[in-house]
């Protein structure tokens, strides 16, 4: 008995040994690790491409405005610049309109804005005053030396060299009609805009140019008072030549005038035409000689680099034969033989400095020769102003400021009222 006793002791004992062991170690759960943060690059934002506006007076079917076109095309092409970097308008008349459009541009984003007409100057320059940050440029104005703006610049052509050398096309032609016995009057016209000093510059040197070949040689101006107007041009030509002239040159922006001169030679006139800004040998087959041009690209594409360059402008830039800013049309059939040769070498003389349209050895104002002239007229009556623009005998024109401000009245020319 005790013996039995003894043997349930040992096992209870052993039962309560295991009741009390610790229970086996149950595995943790696997705990998954946050994920890294993947570090977040902040991406600059992309400049905005450069804006530019472009205000035209007239549009495509403008010779002027077709040669700011090519122009600006050429900026674009040179500059790398896209089509929408570059907003045109179109037929923006000379008044507020003008001022309208600019702030357009403003507000679609352009920091340049570049404007074609003379009449577009007073507006741009208002746009110019209210958005300082923006550039303007008014190109053949005349106003930006006198402003001391930082924004608002003038850019001009040496249109007088096209106009010289184109003169002696038709210089060469009147002395072929003459020495043939055509023509005994060496009596020529020319179909003018308004009597700004940049159409008296470039008829005079038009004028200048013909002289060098036929010394006497003597020429009537008819205004028109519209920059492209074709049915005046054309009654302006007509009359010219109903008074006797056998060659029109034209400061005028549409085909009116070579067209007019076409008709008369056709119905049995002598009569020759020079054109501007456009090769008239489309409308004027075998009576266009030639047209003084522009090659505008040559001053937008070194402004327009510039401004992308450092955001500046200049107040006055202007550019010529050197520069190939200026040249004339192909030469048309009717031109007498040996007209190219000299217009070779008044090309060659006018980029070496040898020949300069406005020596005043070739001309006279009242029988007298001229020795003093003001460039720059800061009151509206020419007494007592600045810059003197006769040194060393030879008028200075588009060194004082960018837009020609010849405006002599010389022996020879008359304008007609």
């Amino acid at each position: 008995m005790k013996k039995l006793v003894a043997v349930i002791l040992t096992l209870v004992l052993a039962l309560s040994l295991v009741a009390c062991a610790a229970p086996a170690a149950e595995e943790a759960p696997a705990v998954e690790e946050a994920p890294a943060e993947e570090a977040v690059v902040e991406e600059a934002p992309a400049e905005e491409a450069v804006k530019i506006g472009v205000i035209l007076v007239h549009d495509e079917n403008s010779g002027y405005d077709m040669a700011h076109i090519e122009g600006i095309e050429a900026a674009k092409a040179a500059l790398g610049l896209t089509d929408d970097q570059v907003i045109y308008k179109y037929n923006v008349p000379e008044d507020e309109k003008c001022y309208d459009n600019a702030v357009d541009l403003v507000e679609q984003g352009c920091s340049l804005v570049i404007s074609n007409s003379y009449g577009h100057q007073s507006f741009m320059l208002q746009a110019a005053m209210e958005y300082p940050e923006v550039k303007f440029i008014s190109s053949t104005g005349d106003m930006a030396g006198m402003q001391n703006l930082d924004n608002y610049g003038n850019i001009f052509p040496y249109t007088f060299q096209s106009r010289y050398v184109s003169g002696i096309v038709a210089g060469m032609k009147l002395k072929e009609l003459m020495d043939a016995g055509t023509v005994s009057d060496p009596y020529v016209g020319y179909v003018g805009a308004y009597p700004y000093a940049e159409v008296v510059s470039g008829y005079t040197g038009f004028f200048l140019g013909m002289k060098s070949i036929v010394p006497d040689v003597h020429m009537d101006v008819m205004y028109t008072n519209s920059w492209y107007d074709p049915t005046a041009e054309a009654e302006a030509a007509n009359a010219l030549i109903g008074r006797g002239c056998v060659i029109i040159g034209q400061h005028a922006d549409s085909t009116g005038a070579p067209s007019a001169v076409q008709a008369q030679l056709d119905g049995g006139k002598v009569c020759y035409s020079v054109g501007y800004n456009i090769d008239m040998l489309s409308v004027a087959p075998t009576a266009a000689l030639t047209s003084a041009q522009n090659n505008w690209g040559a001053l937008y594409t070194p402004v327009i680099e510039k401004f992308l360059a450092d955001g500046t402008i200049p107040v006055d830039y202007a550019a010529g034969a050197a520069d190939g800013a200026v040249m004339i049309s192909a030469l048309g059939e009717s031109c007498a033989a040996g007209t190219q040769e000299a217009v070779d070498a008044a090309w060659a003389g006018l980029k070496d400095g040898s020949v300069n349209v406005f020596d005043t050895a070739n001309f006279t104002v009242g029988g007298e020769v001229v020795t003093s002239a003001f460039a720059l007229d800061t009151d509206g009556d020419w007494v007592n102003d600045t810059a003197e623009a006769i040194v060393d005998g030879i008028f200075q024109e588009s060194v004082h400021r960018s837009a020609p401000y010849f405006g002599l009245r010389i022996d020879g020319i008359t304008e007609l009222s």
